[in-house]
Parts: C-alpha cells; structure tokens; sequence
C-alpha cells in the first residue's frame, strides 16, 4: 500500500490547525460535521471550544458529539447537553448530540471478527463529510485515545459504545461492565467501529491530531491524570490509521523524561493493537511520510 501522506507542524494554535487542514489539499463536500469530545464534567484536559473556533468557522461546520457509556455527566441526552454548556460549546457552535433521540442507525462492518454492524447516533446521517479532531492523549481502556477512538466509540451511540466495548455481544450501558471480553477483542471491536464510519463517509473525512495536554488519561475522565509530557505539535492526514501511528513514533522518538510514564499506560494496554487490527481491515496504512510544515 502506498505510503499515506501525514502533516506535521510544532507549534500548536488555532491558525495553525486551519494550515494544517489546508496542508491536505481537499475540500470536504456538503454539510460538515466536526467530531470533538465535549469534555467530561471535571476533566481538565480537553480542546476548549475557543481553540476550535477557528477552524470550525473555516469549514463552516456543525459540532457533533454522542452520549456516554459510562456514569458522569454525560451518559444521558439531558446531562450532557447540560455539560455542553457549561463547557461553552453552545456559545459559539451549532451543536448536534447526534443520539439524543433514538432510534440509533445500523452500518454494516466489512470483514469484522467481532461485530457485523456499528450503531450510530441517527443524525449523522444528516452530514455529508466529516471533520474529526482528535485530542490525542491516554486512555484507560484503549491505552491511547486519538482518530481511530473518535471514529469508533466516538460516534457511536450509547448502545453502539457499549457494543464495542462488549466486543458485540452487550448493547446495555449499565451492565455492559460486569463482563468485559479479553482486551484484543475490544481493540479490535473499536478498529472495526472506525472502519464502519469510515466506509460510512467513502472518503469524504479528514483527520487532525492536536498533542497537547498529553495526560495519560482520557478527557473522558471527571479525575484525570495532569499532562505526563511537553506538548508535541499538530498533525493531519487524511489516513486515521496512519496519523495515530505517526503520534505513537512521535511519543517514542521524543526524549520527554515523561514518555516512559505515557507509554506505560500505551503497552499496558496493547493499544498500538488497535492500529495494527485496523490496518488489517484495509481502511488505512501504518506507513507515512511524515511531512513537517513551519
């Protein structure tokens, strides 16, 4: 497979998330909608929405999100769209829970091991393109959290959420936790999530990585850990596979006293499996050109 073509830039701004998209050389059609975490109540870490401003208006996009799988603030339609605002998303956006009312969608999964289909949020049938701008940082499931987990847990609904986690046999959100399969299985469900969306859109997406704030927590967590590493810069492809390959050899070729911390939390969980599992799904490729832009 060709090598996929990744932008890479050091110094992280607002501006520089716009060069970055302009780097790629494609217009995204229609109706765009953003993929961001909306933050979870008490996180510390997330993409502020005053960050996003600027690209978001650039492509005049639409702020999408879904409801949570986990207890917090953001696990029903009425809290979450309460935490929406209190976050300031609504201040300067359109944005659409995309599952706040039912019923979710089904797409299919090409080739999956664990699930044959993916559940969605019904309104992202609404969009055209999408734009997803990842926050890339640890997780305490996946090991990391960047292009692939936004595609995969990201957009799916709560059901959907569960679904993946549960590796397809569990779409209920409260019980889905008492028996969890082993945790290639949920790699692989959330490699086979993200290419569902990823056939879903046929092609019309782009992806931005923004290393900041490198917890090794998610912004998923109410109590999360500060940022173990510098931050690293901004990256963009229009390969998930590839751009969330490109931050891990980033974080392992960095000489950040903190990466040891960061990477621990990576190989503890096997998270480079999700990578791998979706490469092998064909939607993408670990292997880039990394291209830095001043």
């Amino acid at each position: 497979m060709e090598k996929a073509k990744v932008y890479f830039c050091r110094e992280i701004t607002p501006e520089n998330v716009i060069k970055m998209y302009n780097a790629l050389g494609k217009s995204l059609p229609g109706k765009i909608a953003v993929k961001v975490h909306s933050g979870e109540e008490g996180n510390q870490n997330y993409l502020r929405p005053e960050f996003m401003k600027p690209m978001v208006e650039y492509v005049n996009g639409t702020i999408v999100e879904c409801n949570a799988a986990y207890g917090g603030e953001r696990n029903t339609t009425e809290k979450h769209l309460k935490t929406i605002e209190r976050h300031g998303w609504n201040k300067y956006f359109d944005v659409d829970l995309m599952d706040k009312e039912g019923p979710d969608i089904s797409v299919p999964v090409i080739n999956g091991k664990h699930l044959k289909e993916d559940f969605l949020g019904k309104n992202i049938q609404n969009y055209d393109s999408m734009l997803v701008i990842s926050h890339f940082k640890g997780h305490p499931m996946g090991g990391y959290g960047g292009a692939l987990k936004q595609l995969s847990i990201g957009c799916a609904s709560t059901d959907g959420k569960a679904w993946i986690h549960s590796a397809g046999t569990n779409k209920d959100q409260y019980s889905v936790w008492d028996n969890l399969p082993p945790q290639n299985d949920f790699l692989e469900s959330m490699a086979e999530a993200a290419s569902a969306v990823v056939n879903y859109f046929k092609g019309n997406m782009a992806f931005i990585n923004v290393m900041c704030n490198m917890s090794v927590d998610c912004d998923c967590c109410a109590v999360a850990e500060d940022p173990c590493m510098k931050d690293i810069g901004i990256l963009a492809s229009l390969d998930p596979i590839a751009i969330d390959q490109a931050c891990i050899d980033l974080v392992n070729k960095s000489d950040d006293p903190g990466k040891a911390h960061f990477l621990e939390r990576v190989n503890s969980r096997n998270g480079v499996h999700t990578i791998e599992a979706a490469e092998e799904l064909g939607f993408g490729s670990r292997k880039y050109e990394l291209i830095e832009i001043e």
